[in-house]
This record gives structure tokens, sequence and C-alpha cells, in this order.
């Protein structure tokens, strides 16, 4: 999934695609949010805060899954 970075010191990019949105972390994990509307996503891109954004609304409301790089 293409992602584009972000200003946060918390996450470094983040990109959605058919429900999906796809997160990297400043530590450099990735994870994919499954059924987030693209809504939220817009409204993540546009937070002053994306790390308080992500954490108030994404994390712990949505499936997810890690995504393991080769």
């Amino acid at each position: 999934m293409r992602r584009r970075p972000v200003e946060s010191s918390v996450l470094s990019s983040a990109g959605w695609a058919d429900g999906v949105l796809e997160v990297e972390f400043a530590s450099g994990e990735i994870y994919r949010y499954l059924d987030v509307p693209d809504l939220v996503f817009r409204q993540l891109l546009r937070a002053e805060s994306k790390g308080t954004f992500f954490q108030e609304r994404i994390r712990d409301r949505y499936d997810l899954e890690r995504v393991e790089l080769d």
C-alpha cells in the first residue's frame, strides 16, 4: 500500500485503501487497521496531533494485523 509521510513523533507514515488504514510507526513497525472509514483517515491527516488522534480515534477501535517485513 502506498503511504504518505506524516509529521508526528509517533507515526512515520499512513495510507488508506478500500477500508484499510496502514500505519507505520516511528519504531518502524507497520500495522493495518481494518474497516476504517475514509473520513477517519482524512481526519488523521488533518489532525494537529496525529499521535493523539490515533490514540483516541483509531487504536483499540478497529481490528488490526501486523505487517511482517521480509
